[in-house]
């Protein structure tokens, strides 16, 4: 594996154009990764581990074949191999130290692997296999005169958990931190390289800090209307001020329990910046459970961040479009649209698919700003959404970023999930301090709704019933019977609809002419699927909702009396059984089933925090072992120094949203008369100029349906759906030629012959 040197000289990167005497030394490079990994990692204790990782990561281009590469040969080159065995090697007195970096280091461009090969292994070739070193090219000893290897490591810097197998995913964590300080330390060096030799600019990595931001914030709430007002307000301005005496306490675990319409999303910006200030923390994070209000609070806090509002506030989801962003400064655009490659701006607001299956990725790309979120505060608002099927991963590393990534998390919700230990949620967690005391008294001092339970309605019985109401929203587990509702109501004055079926941009559209006819007291019966519960700002005096879990019916109430301007008795939520023939998914059910037993225990009160609060236990009992229904928290194995990590198993089993979904790109043309001048045809016709679509295919997400395989079909079998540029693209852009499929009031449909025998308007 090693012989004596036969160049002069090692490069890590080449480029047309220029001499060899320009492209970059292999020892620079390394040095300089090194430097730029354990700069990152300084923020949660691993410098040394992730200097490490960057002076060994290429160490494989120390070889005569890798150079031939760099000067046009086209055999392929393991270079990544070799540094991870001398990893291995260096460390062989302490293998936990070595086996991570051999992970991070084998993996930093095909990915982190299992360590060997198991039966539903299909992407990653496993650690084992690549540390056989069976045929790896000659490694040149030059490498030990130009890179020193000094640092020795006794000891790893985390605090374990008292079970191995608690340990056992520390590590995992550890070992993915440290691997994103190696790959974004590589991508920035490497990009920097790049820059200096084309004459392009450095990156621009300067953002305001959290102490400019909470000026900007102070400043924004010293306004007349945050500091006089009765009612809500006065209740909203108490719940402000207590949050942000709570600031100066020692970073961790916190809880912002506050009913619906007490000013959540203010008040945790303002503890975030506070906390951030007071104990050094870089940045705030705001995760959200859906897409459809990432935009919607992102534009608060933009606002609330006054003059460094643009240039603060990342927005990383799928829906984001920057170009319809109106950036007081052209530049930002450019330079958040880059920096969501990494997290590097002081405020991201994000979706929690994003940022938890992030956390248990083993691709570059999705982990090379998680080292990002170490020394931060993360406010994970609406907790209860989290999905029961990932609870115990999910909560496990809530923990583990609070003890060992010195990261404060926010439990921002109106209905606190039971995932404390002192609840009964085994292995929960703990030490969850209370922003706003006595969330009991502050429940009924902001109770603006009632809720009733109704019993069985069939859809005649309610549709009777929505039709005495000038202002009401009806919200139902299946898109089916909210599209039947809808149609049998689609004559009255200000019918509308919400689905999925309607892309991101149409949904926008609608949400704004609602709530518009809302506030000037014009008639809206909108029937919708459960999207409109997660946090948009609707006010109804009048809400139905279909049976299902507590926590959906909280958040339905919460679209009712939104701004306390009726009494409680005169806002009214009925809870109803929808007819037979519209089927639910057992899991909502069982969620229903749990409600009905709260309703028993607590028929008078059943948005109370105790109801609530029994409710979670219910339903975490019934779930059991269902709380990891992938046994995630089971692919992270420690015996002696031996450890076990299936890091591609693990990125394979924790998704969020499960579905054989496919997207296609539906015509909405907004204001505009043809698809032609419409912003989706200017995205699609962006992909005839690019070979990589990346940046157009963002561009592309808020014009995005998701079809099931059945309506994929036949809008296929129809020839309703054709792919743009094949010959480039494969099928990765499906676009929908049949304008006549989709509706401007419910979107897509794909199970009416009628519209599929419509014209047909080929882009």
């Amino acid at each position: 594996m090693s012989g004596q040197a036969v160049l002069s000289r090692y490069y890590a990167h080449s480029a047309e154009g220029v001499t060899d005497s320009e492209w970059q030394l292999l020892s620079d490079h390394l040095i300089s990764v090194g430097q730029k990994a354990a700069q990152k990692a300084g923020h949660f204790g691993a410098t040394e581990l992730a200097e490490i990782a960057g002076l060994l990561h290429d160490l494989g281009k120390y070889t005569v074949e890798f150079q031939q590469r760099l000067r046009g040969s086209t055999i392929k080159v393991d270079h990544s191999t070799h540094g991870a065995l001398i990893a291995l090697q260096h460390f062989k007195h302490n293998p936990l130290i070595g086996t991570l970096l051999a992970y991070s280091i084998a993996g930093h461009h095909a990915g982190l692997a299992d360590t060997r090969e198991t039966s539903d292994k299909q992407t990653i070739t496993d650690l084992q296999r690549r540390l056989a070193a069976k045929e790896l090219p000659l490694l040149d000893d030059t490498w030990k005169q130009e890179i020193d290897l000094k640092t020795d490591i006794n000891k790893l810097t985390i605090t374990p958990l008292n079970t191995t197998n608690g340990i056992a995913f520390q590590l995992s964590v550890l070992g993915r931190m440290i691997y994103s300080c190696l790959v974004d330390a590589d991508f920035l060096d490497t990009e920097d390289f790049y820059n200096r030799i084309e004459n392009q600019p450095a990156r621009d990595s300067d953002y305001p800090s959290v102490i400019q931001l909470k000026a900007e914030l102070d400043q924004y709430l010293s306004q007349p209307k945050f500091q006089s007002g009765s009612g809500i307000n006065t209740i909203r301005q108490q719940i402000l001020s207590t949050a942000r005496q709570q600031a100066e306490q020692s970073p961790g675990l916190f809880s912002l329990n506050v009913p619906t319409g007490g000013g959540k999303t203010l008040t945790s910006l303002a503890f975030a910046l506070d906390h951030a200030v007071a104990h050094g923390l870089r940045r705030v994070i705001l995760v959200i459970p859906f897409t459809s209000i990432v935009e919607q609070n992102a534009a608060v806090w933009r606002e609330a961040l006054g003059t460094l509002g643009d240039l603060a506030v990342l927005e990383h989801h799928s829906a984001f479009n920057a170009d319809k962003q109106d950036y007081a400064d052209p530049n930002s655009k450019d330079k958040l649209r880059q920096a969501a490659e990494n997290w590097e701006p002081p405020v991201i607001v994000t979706t929690a698919v994003q940022f938890f299956e992030s956390l248990f990725a083993n691709r570059s790309s999705r982990c090379r700003k998680l080292h990002n979120i170490a020394n931060s505060v993360v406010i994970l608002d609406e907790a209860q959404t989290l999905p029961t099927k990932l609870l115990k991963p999910c909560v496990a590393m809530i923990k583990e970023l609070a003890l060992n990534y010195r990261t404060s998390l926010v439990l921002c919700t109106a209905t606190q999930p039971a995932l404390q230990s002192k609840d009964g949620f085994e292995q929960g967690l703990d030490y969850v301090r209370e922003l706003i005391p006595e969330p009991e008294q502050l429940h009924k001092t902001l109770e603006r709704v009632s809720v009733e339970y109704i019993g069985e309605r069939s859809d005649a019985e309610l549709i009777q019933e929505l039709r005495q109401h000038d202002q009401v929203l009806c919200i139902v587990n299946n898109r089916r019977h909210a599209r039947a509702l809808f149609e049998s109501i689609r004559d009255m004055e200000g019918s509308a609809h919400l689905t999925t079926l309607m892309c991101a941009d149409h949904r926008s559209v609608s949400l704004t002419e609602i709530r518009q006819r809302l506030i000037e007291g014009q008639p809206v019966r909108l029937i919708s699927t459960s999207l409109i519960e997660a946090g948009v700002d609707v006010d109804f005096p009048a809400v139905y909702r279909a049976e299902t879990g507590l926590d959906s019916i909280a958040q339905a109430a919460g679209r009712c009396n939104r701004e306390g301007k009726r009494h409680s008795s005169e806002s009214k939520v009925r809870v109803f059984r929808a007819d037979k023939q519209w089927s639910v998914p057992p899991e909502i059910e069982q969620y229903a089933a749990a409600f009905r037993a709260i309703c028993r225990k607590f028929p008078d009160d059943l948005l109370s925090p105790g109801a609530v609060q029994e409710y979670f236990k219910e339903v975490y009992w019934q779930k059991g072992k269902a709380l990891d229904a992938g046994g995630i928290m089971e692919l992270s194995n420690l015996s002696g120094t031996d450890l076990d990590i299936a890091y591609d198993q693990m990125a394979q089993r924790f998704r969020m949203i499960e579905s054989n979904m496919q997207a296609v790109i539906v015509p909405y043309l907004g204001d505009a008369n043809t698809l032609d001048q419409s912003e989706v045809g200017k995205h699609i016709r962006a992909l005839e100029f690019v070979d990589k679509p990346g940046a157009v295919a963002r561009q592309l997400q808020r014009y995005l349906v998701q079809v099931p395989e059945r309506g994929l079909k036949a809008l296929m079998a129809y020839g309703a759906v054709q792919a743009i540029h094949p010959e480039r693209f494969g099928g990765q852009f499906l676009l929908l030629e049949n304008t006549g499929l989709y509706d401007p009031e419910c979107g897509l449909s794909w199970d009416n012959p009628a519209y599929l025998s419509a014209e047909r308007t080929i882009f």
